[in-house]
């Protein structure tokens, strides 16, 4: 149980970075967008093809994924969603939808729908081993706690980027200027803080942190379609809402809940798909708390 436990805080670690670009925008912005989960996926693309065609090494094909998904979304956010900003929260989901269907399209349209294997990029770290335990050859272990460099590298970047991602919206400038917007546009924009750059710079980190997840996943995952991004992103939603959406801390609590889950339906009740249990939980939180975990409810003046 504790190795469940610990593979369902890895995949909920992948949620909880992808839910903070949920999160983030929907915080400062007030818009979902729904092509996020595709961001992920042209971040998986541009680490594969750098190391497969290039033979860059992991590290530096991750920092490119970062700027191109980074350059995406600033992209995305000034074609797609700036001309929207006063808009009706239906005209910017279906805008999101759309750019979710053209970003998979054009994928499939360059990578093909033939699925990708994507590289072991923490194949030369061992294992973090816990107890007494010996692998067999076709990878089955027994006693101890056998943990491998991708679940311990996936858990410790998700808390990284958490504690890093909290300093920063409480510690910099950019980072209170993000805050103030969340609270008041108008205000903000008199108090001389320009609101489209900060939107945009918001798009920016939480795309630049999807390429992180993509790398991530595919790591774990190591089939990759272009069509690799729609599931996950769909459940870092679901984790970002569980948590209560536009709270970081609600970010990660949520999808480190949502992986566990997820994980332990799997192995308990393998004849039933654990989406069931993933989608269940939430609609019992939103029935009792519909604000979320760590949400807040928010009362607006008329």
């Amino acid at each position: 149980m504790l190795t469940y436990l610990i593979n369902g805080i890895s995949l909920g670690s992948v949620y909880a970075i992808i839910a903070l670009g949920y999160t983030m925008v929907y915080g400062i912005a007030k818009m979902l967008n729904f092509a996020h989960g595709d961001v992920i996926m042209v971040g998986g693309y541009a680490s594969f093809c750098t190391m497969t065609y290039l033979g860059w090494p992991p590290a530096l094909a991750v920092l490119f994924s970062m700027v191109v998904c980074t350059i995406l979304g600033i992209v995305v956010e000034r074609l797609a969603y700036k001309p929207l900003r006063n808009a009706t929260s239906l005209a910017v989901l279906i805008t999101a939808i759309g750019v979710s269907y053209f970003l998979q399209n054009a994928a499939l349209l360059i990578w093909t729908s033939n699925p990708k294997v994507f590289p072991d990029i923490f194949a030369s770290i061992p294992p973090l081993v816990i107890g007494h335990a010996e692998v067999a050859a076709d990878g089955t272990q027994s006693g101890g706690i056998v943990i491998s460099a991708t679940t311990l590298i996936t858990i410790l970047v998700n808390i990284a980027i958490m504690v890093g991602l909290t300093l920063f919206t409480s510690k910099t400038k950019m980072g209170k200027a993000m805050r103030a917007v969340s609270e008041d546009k108008g205000a903000a924009t008199l108090m001389g803080i320009n609101v489209d750059f900060t939107i945009s710079m918001t798009f920016a980190i939480g795309s630049g942190l999807a390429a992180i997840a993509g790398v991530l996943l595919c790591t774990a995952y190591p089939n990759l379609v272009p069509t690799t991004g729609a599931m996950p992103g769909i459940k870092a939603f679901v984790a970002a809402v569980f948590g209560g959406i536009g709270s970081i801390p609600g970010a990660m609590l949520g999808g480190i809940l949502l992986g566990v889950i997820e994980i332990i339906a799997r192995a308990l009740v393998p004849s039933v798909p654990s989406d069931i249990f993933v989608f269940a939980v939430l609609i019992i939180v939103l029935l009792v708390k519909p604000s979320g975990l760590l949400g807040k409810q928010i009362r607006e003046k008329v």
